[in-house]
């Protein structure tokens, strides 16, 4: 059985030539293509590490599932598909709603693993009729929307927990990450977040030698002073050693809040499959099924341990785009960096110690990104809001996701947020789609082959389809 885990030299191993490509079955030298691997690693820093802090879970369990999930990822598509799988950032708003609700980390964790269930059986839906059910049920205008109320509903997180812990470093370390995101170039603009997390680590240090003690909340309700960095926690972490785990609870309050995150992932995947296909000029549709379901698997077994879920990361994207290698054998190579990382608790307490005050200046932009995603899946797909039949359903359920709307059915059981906002733009705009006159009902393109309509760059192909 052909595992994807052989590769033929590209050229003399070293670079490629000018125009071509390093493709997913080849490689450079061994050293190079664990030099790629790194580079990897450190392009999903920010983000990957971010994600678990701000979720309340363990960093280092984080990175260490990370690579166990890349390397079941790099199987399940023969080595077709280069993707390194990091912890998703969709899922920090339902973690927050969780533990706003007394959820524990077992609680995120079960929640969370339920959607990878489901998203491994869309999986394998997809697999079996086509990816053409996946515009059928989730058009452009519906992912959109679920994906902007998703990211805008943290806005409260970073506003009332993170930036009034340190009001002038959050400021600083925003203005920093927005100049390193637009003015560096290649493979310096991909790390940016991780950038702004080592100036706002910094910048923390410096203020508490000069300006000494912060006076703020800090974990608590009531304002104290309190160092901005403390690391504490680095001197006793140990070098080497396993990361904390710990197994999932199961509540169905905190399983509709992360049910409709299932969208979001599935539009993320379809759009790095797309991508990817398109860089290495292979047709990649066939492999979006198993891609998802991968992600699933991959979600399920991190979550089952009490680590985040996992996903493709478009960082990653950029980083081949920059090098032009596509090998996953850089994969492979980033798969074990991410254990060795996660077997030093030393560094999983650098990452726990990350200030407040930083996660605040670097959540302003990093939400704000994830809500406005949403925005270009519909301006990729051209979603017309001037039609009401697409803007009733996702303005209304845009206000109730984000504004927090709740909608009680008894003592034990009510609907809010996400989880009602979601249910009310997928149901609303069926329900709205069946009873609209004929010329309210613009017909888009069946995804008859790919996911077209959720790029920017098959334009050709959606009007061929019309």
């Amino acid at each position: 059985m052909d595992l994807g885990v052989r590769w033929k030299l590209h050229g003399d191993g070293r670079t490629p030539a000018p125009g071509a490509v390093v493709r997913p079955d080849e490689r450079l030298s061994w050293p190079r293509t664990v030099g790629l691997g790194a580079q990897h690693v450190v392009a999903m820093f920010g983000a990957s590490f971010v994600a678990p802090v701000l979720m309340g879970l363990d960093p280092n369990l984080a990175i260490m599932m990370s690579g166990v999930s890349t390397a079941i990822f790099l199987l399940a598509t023969r080595g077709r598909v280069p993707s390194y799988l990091g912890c998703s950032l969709s899922f920090v708003g339902v973690a927050a709603v969780i533990r706003a609700q007394g959820g524990t980390s077992a609680t995120v964790t079960g929640a969370v693993l339920v959607v990878g269930a489901v998203l491994f059986v869309i999986g394998l839906a997809v697999r079996r009729f086509g990816a053409r059910i996946i515009h059928a049920a989730m058009p452009p205008v519906v992912t959109g929307a679920v994906v902007m109320l998703i990211g805008f509903n943290l806005a409260p997180v970073t506003a009332s927990t993170y930036w009034p812990q340190d009001q002038w470093v959050a400021l600083l370390t925003m203005l920093f990450t927005g100049l390193a995101v637009v003015c560096l170039r290649g493979f310096w603009s991909r790390i940016a977040i991780f950038l702004g997390l080592v100036f706002g680590y910094l910048v923390s240090w410096l203020f508490d030698r000069v300006f000494g003690r912060v006076h703020s909340v800090n974990g608590g309700t009531e304002a104290v002073d309190h160092w901005r960095l403390d690391l504490s926690g680095v001197g006793k972490a140990e070098w080497v050693g396993l990361p904390s785990f710990h197994g999932p609870a199961f509540h169905w309050s905190a399983i509709l809040v992360a049910l409709p995150v299932v969208i979001a992932l599935v539009a993320e995947n379809a759009g790095h499959v797309k991508a990817v296909g398109e860089m290495t000029g292979e047709n990649l549709d066939g492999k979006l099924g198993t891609a998802i379901s991968a992600d699933g698997v991959g979600s399920m077994l991190s979550t089952a341990v009490g680590g985040p879920p996992n996903t493709t990361y478009s960082e990653n994207i950029g980083v081949m785009a920059a090098t032009r290698v596509y090998s996953t054998a850089a994969y492979w190579a980033a798969a074990g960096f991410a254990l060795l990382f996660g077997l030093c608790p030393k560094f999983g307490a650098v990452v726990a110690a990350v200030p407040g005050g930083v996660l605040g200046g670097i959540t302003v932009i990093l939400y704000g990104m994830i809500g406005l995603l949403g925005a270009q899946i519909w301006l990729g797909a051209k979603v017309d809001l001037r039609n009401p039949l697409n803007l009733v359903p996702t303005a209304a359920g845009i206000i109730i996701g984000v504004g927090g709307v709740s909608l009680k059915f008894s003592d034990n059981f009510e609907l809010s947020g996400i989880a009602l906002g979601t249910l009310v733009v997928i149901t609303g705009y069926h329900a709205l789609r069946a009873m609209a006159p004929a010329h309210l009902k613009t017909q888009e393109p069946l995804l008859d082959s790919g996911t077209s309509t959720y790029d920017s760059h098959s334009t050709g192909q959606q009007d061929a389809g019309r």
